[in-house]
């Protein structure tokens, strides 16, 4: 059976924890919020759980106004952000003389030394400051440009940002049959079956049995241990943006 949206991933998890033999005691609403718990863990350290993006922004008198950019998409780091240079065409540009001068180089495959001098332009332009130095807290939604506003921007200037954004499984529907996120949302779900069943822990029912959820609760937390230690050492990007 297809899992592709989160009503199909409830009824996996829930036939994985023997749902039809044993009656699993969660409710609906305690795996629906087991299974948002699942697939936020999975968007924040599973390399498929986001993308790199690159953000397009034209400066507005308001954005100059707060001395930040808005950020509205669902992004969860930036790596770095980048004015366009909107007069590139100008003659007197190094980058165009460049060009224009290594013109036959690269029309006859000389391009090592096109490259280092490319290299070593990029390298100039990162320690003199070309990159914009700013500072981001996804849960503010606001990019902070550390940057003079009145002098080193002007109306209609455009930036691009490099930035992680976080895959809508909604749109993203491959993101719910992923086995990582299946088998850590059937242990959530485990893990909440026995914080339920342990309120009655030494409850005698009829025919002597006793409720032991402590059991069940303990297992559970193993698994989640477990599959917590693979996504961070096998499935998480390595870190390279700056999350705030």
């Amino acid at each position: 059976m297809a899992i592709d949206s989160k009503t199909t991933l409830i009824d996996y998890v829930k036939r994985r924890l023997g749902d039809g033999v044993v009656d699993i005691n969660v409710s609906d609403d305690q795996i629906s919020d087991r299974i948002d718990d699942a697939l936020q863990k999975y968007a924040s350290y599973h390399y498929d759980g986001i993308e790199r993006f690159y953000l397009k922004h034209t400066i507005t008198q308001t954005d100059i106004d707060n001395n930040y950019l808005p950020i509205n998409d669902p992004i969860v780091g930036v790596n770095r952000v980048m004015p366009v240079n909107t007069n590139s065409t100008n003659m007197f540009d190094l980058q165009y003389q460049m060009r224009l001068n290594d013109v036959h180089n690269l029309a006859s495959n000389q391009l090592v030394s096109y490259y280092m001098a490319e290299s070593h332009l990029n390298t100039i332009d990162y320690i003199l400051g070309n990159e914009i130095i700013f500072e981001f807290r996804k849960h503010t939604d606001k990019l902070h440009l550390i940057i003079d506003w009145t002098n080193d921007v002007k109306l209609d200037d455009i930036i691009v940002v490099e930035c992680y954004k976080k895959l809508d499984p909604e749109n993203n529907v491959g993101i719910y049959n992923d086995s990582w996120l299946k088998s850590y949302s059937t242990s959530l779900v485990k893990r909440q079956w026995g914080q339920n069943l342990s309120k009655f822990d030494g409850m005698t029912l009829p025919g002597g049995l006793t409720y032991n959820g402590r059991a069940l609760l303990d297992e559970a937390n193993q698994e989640i241990d477990e599959l917590e230690d693979s996504i961070r050492s096998t499935y998480e990007s390595p870190p390279q943006f700056y999350i705030g």
